[in-house]
């Protein structure tokens, strides 16, 4: 195409720079925060999962798999997503912490008496001064960021790879497997 730069070093460079700060960022979470994160979505009747933009799509394939796992999760948003209460856990994923739609949920979370589990690059953000359970990723800004991971690349990136891993950690410790998972697995048509 003309006009558009295919330059394989800027492809590598990113690549490179992307994984390396996303598995830096995952290393540095606190092991204890995420045992009772695993401990608190495995005694929760249901799970509910929030985020915005980019986040929400995460949040989203994180409830999915939630529900492969043999967990009850909900997306917060959507018309079938029951009332939350006590007990209950909500997973808020938001970058900067700040956005008015997820302090707004947390609030509500907090009020329900359900424990509230963020991932958030900002740790003292409001949202994570509201969390029963912190799970805050280190990215410090760098020169290079916003032309290798613009925007919040970095932490949809790291978003994933974590709830993923902690889905292998729930899988772990309640026993699944693959194969019980596929058999939850809804089938699209």
């Amino acid at each position: 195409m003309p006009g558009v730069p295919t330059e394989r070093s800027v492809f590598t460079a990113a690549a490179r720079f992307i994984g390396e700060r996303v598995t830096r960022s995952i290393e540095d979470i606190d092991p204890g925060a995420i045992a009772r994160a695993v401990e608190v979505l495995l005694r929760a009747p249901a799970i509910f999962v929030y985020g915005a933009g980019r986040s929400g799509i995460i949040g989203r394939a994180f409830a999915m798999r939630l529900v492969q796992a043999g967990l009850t999760a909900y997306v917060i948003g959507e018309s079938v997503t029951p009332i939350v209460r006590k007990g209950d856990a909500v997973f808020i994923l938001s970058n900067r912490g700040e956005s008015y739609s997820s302090i707004q949920t947390a609030n509500i979370v907090r009020r329900e008496g359900a424990d509230l589990i963020v991932l958030t690059a900002r740790s003292t953000s409001k949202l994570a001064h509201a969390a029963t359970i912190l799970l805050p990723f280190d990215l410090p800004e760098e020169p290079d960021r916003p032309a290798l991971a613009p925007l919040g690349t970095l932490f949809e990136s790291a978003s994933l790879r974590f709830t993923d891993a902690l889905i292998a950690e729930l899988m772990r410790v309640r026993g699944e497997s693959e194969e019980s998972m596929r058999r939850r697995h809804a089938i699209m048509v």
